[in-house]
């Protein structure tokens, strides 16, 4: 089991975690979780609130230590390696680490001198990132008056001041406005294309949905799924029609129609059918002919998939008997 810490891994293990436990006392925040995550790649974790998210991005950013098991960033070992993993990554958490007294230039050179550059190298570098995050206009001015989509990205560039190979995003969505989020999402777009591996964690399915090749979904400290979106949906079930009349009372109707193409449920709005469709189009085209020929008018019909919200509930809601204890 020690035959990696001193070797660089195969590309596709840019991260390795094998059952990793971590306690607080007597909170068992992780209880085994195992993963990989390949170079250039994005994983994004899901979970609740408390599934061991935020504890997984800490041992694998050696800012806590795991009881047990073992992970391996970069090629480095977290425990017997931390120095080289914090040369090899960048961490942003949910809330940006910045001196709200300095101008966002001053910050991020001050990140630079830190890291070892020369003063000149760290004006230079620092003019890169502001260019590159669309911060020049605002580039004199306090942190502290900045926006919240602003400071997210003047708080990634200082992390980015050396370049690194694995970058860790523990919800760095969250609080933003929807143009600072798609700004945020093409970072990570950008980040891949450079070969960068990041991590995401977030509680937004559709960021997951959108940036994500592979997803795990972490609850009770331990991986409950793993897959990419398309396979987690299929979890919930294949594809579906959704049928929505324009009068409500017409759902009986439409139960009767369709009944002998499958079983057509009724949601609790009670203003739709739901209806499977394992021939895809050819199942839609078919209750489109059905219902034009019993005269009922329709709001909307289409096809539709199981989304990741659905996934996730369905994978993260209790058990009886968490629910009774």
């Amino acid at each position: 089991m020690t035959r990696m810490e001193n070797t660089v891994p195969e590309p596709q293990d840019a991260i390795i975690v094998e059952s990793v436990h971590k306690s607080f006392g007597a909170v068992r925040a992780l209880r085994g979780i195992s993963f990989t995550a390949p170079a250039g790649s994005v994983l994004g974790v899901l979970g609740p609130n408390g599934a061991g998210k935020t504890t997984t991005v800490s041992v694998l950013s050696t800012l806590v230590k795991p009881d047990a098991g073992r992970a391996v960033v970069a090629g480095y070992d977290v425990v017997r390696r931390p120095t080289e993993v914090r040369a090899s990554i960048m961490l942003t958490g949910q809330y940006a680490a910045l001196d709200e007294m300095l101008t966002g230039r001053e910050n991020l050179v001050l990140f630079a001198r830190l890291l070892g550059l020369r003063r000149k190298q760290a004006r230079t570098r620092a003019d890169e990132l502001l260019e590159q995050f669309t911060l020049t206009e605002a580039a004199d001015r306090r942190v502290g008056q900045y926006s919240g989509g602003m400071r997210r990205r003047i708080d990634i560039a200082c992390g980015l001041v050396r370049p690194p190979r694995v970058v860790f995003l523990d919800e760095p969505t969250t609080g933003l406005d929807p143009v600072s989020r798609q700004s945020l999402w093409a970072l990570v777009r950008d980040l891949k294309q450079q070969g960068v591996t990041v991590l995401l964690t977030t509680q937004y399915l559709e960021e997951a949905d959108a940036l994500s090749d592979n997803i795990i979904v972490v609850d009770h400290g331990t991986v409950i799924a793993e897959g990419t979106a398309d396979q987690l949906k299929a979890r919930s079930g294949s594809s579906y029609c959704e049928v929505v009349p324009v009068d409500a009372a017409d759902v009986p109707r439409l139960v009767t129609t369709l009944s002998t193409l499958g079983e057509v449920t009724v949601p609790d709005s009670a203003d739709r059918v739901a209806l499977p469709a394992p021939g895809g189009a050819a199942t839609l085209t078919e209750a489109l002919r059905r219902i034009n020929s019993s005269g009922i008018e329709l709001i909307d019909i289409a096809l539709r998939r199981p989304s990741l919200d659905e996934v996730f509930i369905e994978l993260t809601k209790p058990t009886p008997a968490e629910v009774t204890a």
